[in-house]
């Protein structure tokens, strides 16, 4: 079988999953398209599936052309179940002959309801670490050829998975009912995938797990990993994907003198209010969170930090509503994810008395949001008269010239060059805001 290849990998925005894809050459082998919703744990998976694939000879496609379609779901909301059963029938519409297997946290919740919405195959979070092979077992009639050596792509960020599971039980959260098993990746391991992303050509890497902040591996936790990886690779960028307050230290943050590790702190919020925080259980207060805040601001400078609020939560009255808005205005996020609470099948908060109207937590979203966009403009403004370095990600319109990128601490910059800089780090001038970012110029 002679057919061109393709992957596509689903990132996340803010507000819900998006789609990033590269290219694969190779000449043998099934089509397997990966479809990713949810969080960076999950991308970090998806991509570590996709290697997996290509270094057994699939090729990785795009999902209108596959043979296979693998959708790694998320079940953290109602919203995320209904976007991953619609993806579902979508696959199977757009690729009728195609096998779908479904993995990923919806999978482990609630198999049969996604076997019922068309899926071939449904493999839960405990069983994804042997996907590839389930597969080869359902098509082990068709010859696989070939070996992807992972030069020629277009490669700029890498999520790396480092621990999964949690316990901490907050009782809004479905997680650990869907990752149960808590682990951490050794940390040769870690250096050793860090290494590969480095020589396939990556200049970013994100350091991803369900929660990073406990990593343990052998006597070494999140800082001696961090310590390492940085002495033992030469990667460009370092970036921690999320930590909660109470995870934040003075010997944590000394890293940071480290000018490769990226300048933004995805710090969890979900209210701002303290007795909110109590019925989520929650293991933080809005004081140890103003202390984590200003330990990150005096020792990073131009750190962003950005945060998840969750608003509409069981109980929570006008005034904690009110409370929550005027703590997210003092501690000025660089971004926020803000996200309406959904009751979860098996949690806590889903038996709770009090469950606000749909229409209230719309409202109240709206509020958060227009906060979300003010802050993430005032953030960014700061910078305008400002040079920096910027990892630049595509070409905007193929032939347009104008390049769309990251600086190390995530503000969106557009520029005009004239030669070809994606997945560069080339420094520009900040001019003026810019559609959802800045625009830039200087690039020589």
């Amino acid at each position: 079988m002679h057919i061109r290849l393709y992957i596509l990998v689903c990132l996340t925005l803010w507000v819900g999953a998006n789609i990033i894809a590269s290219v694969m050459e190779m000449q043998d082998g099934l089509r397997v398209a990966i479809y990713t919703l949810g969080c960076k744990l999950n991308q970090a998976e998806s991509e570590q599936l996709a290697h997996q694939f290509a270094d057994a000879g699939y090729r990785v496609v795009d999902g209108d052309v596959a043979d296979i379609c693998v959708l790694n779901t998320c079940t953290v909301t109602h919203i995320a179940d209904r976007k991953s059963r619609h993806l579902v029938r979508l696959l199977r519409k757009r690729n009728p002959a195609a096998q779908v297997i479904v993995t990923g946290c919806y999978a482990e919740r609630a198999a049969e309801e996604l076997a019922s919405t068309g899926a071939d195959l449904v493999i839960g979070n405990e069983q994804k670490a042997y996907l590839l092979e389930l597969v080869r077992e359902r098509f082990a009639s068709v010859c696989m050829s070939g070996r992807h050596n992972g030069n020629g792509l277009g490669r700029i960020r890498s999520f790396v998975k480092i621990q999964d599971g949690c316990k901490d039980g907050c009782a809004y959260c479905v997680v650990p009912s869907v990752r149960r098993r808590e682990y951490c990746v050794p940390v040769e391991g870690v250096i050793e995938t860090v290494k590969e992303r480095c020589a396939a050509g990556y200049k970013e890497v994100i350091l991803t797990g369900t929660k990073i902040g406990s990593y343990h591996s052998s006597g070494a936790d999140l800082r001696e990993l961090v310590r390492r990886v940085l002495g033992g690779t030469d990667i460009q960028r370092l970036h921690l994907s999320s930590l909660q307050p109470q995870e934040i230290s003075p010997r944590l943050l000394k890293l940071w003198q480290d000018k490769r590790l990226c300048p933004h702190f995805h710090l969890a919020l979900q209210s701002g209010c303290d007795s909110v925080l109590e019925r989520m259980r929650r293991r933080y207060t809005l004081q140890g969170y103003r202390e984590a805040v200003a330990a990150i601001r005096e020792v990073v400078p131009e750190v962003a930090i950005t945060t998840d609020v969750m608003v509409g939560f069981p109980g929570e009255s006008d005034g904690e509503f009110v409370g929550g808005y005027r703590f997210c205005q003092e501690i000025g996020f660089a971004n926020m994810h803000v996200f309406v609470y959904s009751p979860r099948p098996g949690t806590v908060a889903a038996k709770m008395q009090g469950q606000i109207d749909s229409r209230v937590k719309k409202e109240r979203s709206l509020k958060m949001l227009e906060l979300a966009r003010r802050s993430a403009q005032q953030f960014a403004g700061r910078f305008v008269g400002c040079e920096v370095a910027v990892l630049w990600e595509n070409e905007v319109v193929p032939g347009s010239g104008v390049y769309s990128g990251l600086t190390d601490n995530y503000i969106r910059v557009f520029a005009r060059s004239q030669k070809p800089v994606v997945n560069q780090i080339v420094p520009v001038r900040l001019v003026k805001m810019y559609k959802d970012g800045l625009w830039g110029e200087g690039i020589e």
